[in-house]
């Protein structure tokens, strides 16, 4: 393992390396640079809380527009993710991914785990809408952009955005401007699901000085998981989206402008993306039952599963501009319904199997129904200076309030009489805590109230045409009230309140420099923060007494804080343009989740040092006309810099040199197009673009025995006691290969022939187990082969 200062020294050299790539006549995905008539137009941002392009963002952005998402057949963030350097993101089923950013990763987050705050911060234009696990999966109909900002974005956007902030930038409503756009399509998915969408947007003035924009959309997502079972079917992982968004801006011309707006949307899925290697019912070890050896892309249902998220949000931006001073308030209100649904008959049967039960109590289909209900308020109000001199400011402040209550029922008809029948009469009352539902061996109900305030601000002062100096800071005040009552036969009898306290402060200076007209370079350090809590305790009655030992310990955990150290260039000029950084990470307490064994929980636990550091690069070049080349890649050394203790480094695989969980050490992407005139009305392009994910360990402890034999020790269906299924649980690389054919006519229609995943390759993007694997193993998988067509207008 090196040592710190080799690390420090190698980093100097990555730095160096990425300042002389500037000079390379290359682009970047963040901007699109069309050169007509020697000048170059480049999108503008708002990273910065204010409009500026690309080149004069004093930090690594990537920005992909509605042309990127639409030539790159993006269909969410995940598929967005593959085309930014330095973006990663686990996928754990419908609505339910985790996003990281240059390698600061907590690990696997699962749906018991409320109180896990985010690491990388999600905004719908000004509104805060990250919720750790279940950051909503928006429709990416009708955006001018989403901006991925790396690094932490504390001072000005806040908590979680430790890692770095994702913006969702729509289209606004436009004054004096009548148009719209309709698009349809249909997919064909694994070659026998098919999937289609409509989606429509228009904007209408409204006078002189006001104007709507309204958008709707409906999705049919095609299935492609097969199940066995009771249960059982073709293309069980269906499901639809739909919903809207409805905003109104007002300007007087005179400086005030305000824009209420209401965001609606649904998605629901009919089952999950996993793939299945073992099964406590299907699997091939078992004799007085059929043997069952799953094959790609198929699992195991006693019960039908389904995911569903409600999403409502209502805000209000009010800008003013109050001479030489610009007021910005932005309120936001947010309600959320989300029901995750599981088959848990093969987690219940399995502890029903250690308990003695007869195979009748064995085999109950058992629901897992876990339900969170969220609703918050966001107010945030800022000044920024609008003159033009050389000092440049923003200061504001924020507050948020949040409700939220998860709850989990585990409803198993006829448990309570078997139960009450194998470990003698009125024990299910005995243990139900007050929870009225008997043949639900688990319950738990966690009301969570947090309150956060903060005050922020950032100065950018010009020492010269060249040099700026920018410095800011954030300081935030956070308070976390929380209850957890439990019940049943498999719980522990909790009735616990906990509170958690913190304040701090986060300051980040920015150098930026201006070599030329074409090159820019940056430097900066900055800190940023993510909020600590309080674990749920274990679920003792379901633990073995090593894990019970091991695990029992852990209670509540601290802020996560990072320290960032970034140097960068930005280059632009004719038929280039370009964004390079290098990156140090230095993390203390980081919140990596753990999977405590055999309990059926998860536990956060801090590790005192860590880092990732690496090199990202976005580049590319229109040597012709119609013809543009884009590559783009990071680099990434993520790694616990402590070590666990005795039997607890094996058992989490927090040591020192072990990776971090879900980051590729390597991605990269590759894509290009040509647009070539067919008639005097209308254009022609092909595309095509090639991903490529390095591996990656699902959880930390991973690496720990990889391969990792699991013996699943249940005699159940004449399995041996011995059974045991080998897994090599290093991810493995995958490659995705999209091609489009696409034709534009100047009356504003244009059709879009696209295949992705050409060559079907099956995604394992992580590892499932249930009960430390004696319930359930497999993975989440990717999407297969697709083909569809895509029709557009615009008027």
């Amino acid at each position: 393992m090196p040592s710190p200062t080799h690390r420090r020294a190698s980093f100097t050299a990555l730095l160096l390396a990425g300042s002389g790539l500037a000079t390379m006549a290359s682009p970047a995905l963040a901007q699109e640079a069309e050169q007509a008539e020697g000048g170059t137009n480049v999108i503008i941002v708002t990273a910065t809380k204010r409009d500026s392009t690309i080149q004069d963002v004093p930090f690594s952005i990537n920005a992909q527009t509605q042309e990127d998402i639409q030539k790159s057949g993006a269909a969410n963030l995940e598929d967005i993710s593959r085309n930014v350097a330095g973006l990663s993101v686990q996928n754990l089923g419908p609505g339910q991914s985790q996003v990281s950013v240059r390698g600061v990763s907590a690990g696997q987050v699962v749906r018991d785990q409320p109180g896990v705050k985010e690491q990388v911060g999600v905004y719908l234009d000004e509104s805060v809408i990250s919720l750790s696990l279940f950051t909503p999966d928006l429709d990416l109909f009708d955006l001018n952009r989403v901006e991925t900002l790396r690094g932490p974005q504390g001072t000005l956007f806040g908590s979680g955005s430790v890692g770095g902030t994702i913006r969702y930038i729509t289209n606004q409503p436009q004054i004096g401007v009548s148009e719209g756009l309709v698009e349809g399509n249909v997919n064909l998915v694994d070659g026998d699901d098919i999937g289609w969408h409509l989606k429509g947007a228009v904007n209408v003035p409204m006078g002189q000085n006001a104007a709507m924009r309204a958008v709707a959309y409906y999705t049919k997502y095609a299935g492609f998981i097969n199940a066995i079972g009771p249960a059982g079917g073709e293309d069980v992982n269906d499901g639809e989206r739909l919903g809207g968004r409805i905003a109104f801006t007002l300007d007087t011309g005179e400086g005030f402008s305000i824009t209420p707006r209401v965001v609606y949307q649904k998605v629901e899925a009919n089952g999950f993306n996993r793939q299945e290697i073992y099964n406590l019912y299907a699997n091939p070890y078992t004799t007085t039952r059929p043997p069952v050896e799953m094959g790609e892309r198929e699992q195991y249902l006693k019960l039908r599963e389904a995911f569903e998220d409600e999403t409502l949000i209502a805000d209000l931006v009010v800008e003013a501009e109050l001479g030489a001073v610009t007021m910005t308030s932005v309120s936001s209100y947010t309600n959320r319904d989300i029901l995750v649904s599981r088959d848990a008959s093969a987690l219940t049967g399995s502890v029903s199997v250690d308990l003695g039960y007869p195979n009748s109590g064995v085999l109950l289909p058992s629901n897992l129904r876990d339900t969170t209900d969220v609703e918050g308020i966001t107010q945030e109000l800022r000044f920024a200076s609008n003159g033009s001199g050389p000092f440049q400011w923003v200061l504001g402040g924020f507050y948020a309030s949040t409700d939220r209550f998860y709850r989990q029922r585990l409803p198993t008809p006829g448990y309570a009489a078997v139960t009450d029948a194998t470990l003698g009469a009125g024990t299910s009352a005995a243990v139900a805590n007050g929870f009225p539902n008997l043949d639900s061996p688990y319950n738990a109900d966690l009301p969570y109230q947090l309150e956060q305030i903060a005050v922020f601000g950032e100065g950018t002062y010009a020492v010269s045409d060249a040099f700026d100096i920018t410095v800011g800071a954030r300081y935030y005040d956070f308070e976390e009230s929380r209850k957890f009552i439990s019940g049943g036969l498999f719980a522990n009898g909790d009735n616990v309140s906990d509170t958690t306290k913190s304040d701090g402060f986060s300051p980040r200076i920015l150098l930026s420099y201006d070599v030329s007209d074409v090159l820019t370079v940056n430097a900066q350090a900055s800190k940023g923060f993510r909020l600590g809590g309080v674990n749920d305790p274990l679920n003792i009655t379901l633990c073995s007494p090593a894990d019970a030992a091991l695990f029992g310990s852990f209670q509540s955990y601290d802020d996560e804080t990072l320290w960032n150290y970034e140097l960068g260039a930005k280059a632009t000029g004719r038929g280039f343009y370009a964004n390079v950084a290098g990156f140090y990470n230095d993390i203390k307490n980081l919140q990596t989740t753990l999977d405590a064994g055999s309990c059926s929980s998860r536990i956060v636990f801090n590790v005192p040092d860590a880092h990732s550091m690496g090199f990202e690069a976005e580049v590319g070049f229109s040597p012709t006309d119609g013809l543009d080349l884009v590559f783009s890649g990071s680099l990434i050394e993520a790694e616990f810099d402590s070590t666990l203790p005795g039997a607890l480094a094996t058992a989490t695989g927090i040591r020192e040199g072990n990776r971090l969980a879900s980051v590729p050490k390597f991605q990269f992407s590759a894509s290009g197009s040509y647009e070539f005139p067919v008639s005097d009305g209308a254009d022609a392009y092909i595309s095509a673009s090639w991903s490529h994910v390095g591996n990656r360990y699902t959880q930390p402890g991973d690496q720990e025995n990889n391969p990792r034999t699991f013996v699943h020790g249940l005699p159940f269906g004449g399995a041996p006691a011995g059974a045991s299924t080998t897994v090599d649980l290093l991810l493995p690389s995958y490659d995705l290969v999209n091609l489009n054919f696409g034709i534009d006519f100047d009356s504003g229609l244009s059709f879009v022939l696209y295949v992705n995943n050409l060559f079907d390759e099956n995604a394992l993007l992580s590892f499932d187990r249930e009960r430390g694997g004696r319930a359930r193993l497999g993975y989440q998988v990717g999407t297969p082969q697709t083909f569809g067509l895509t029709a557009r207008q615009s008027f």
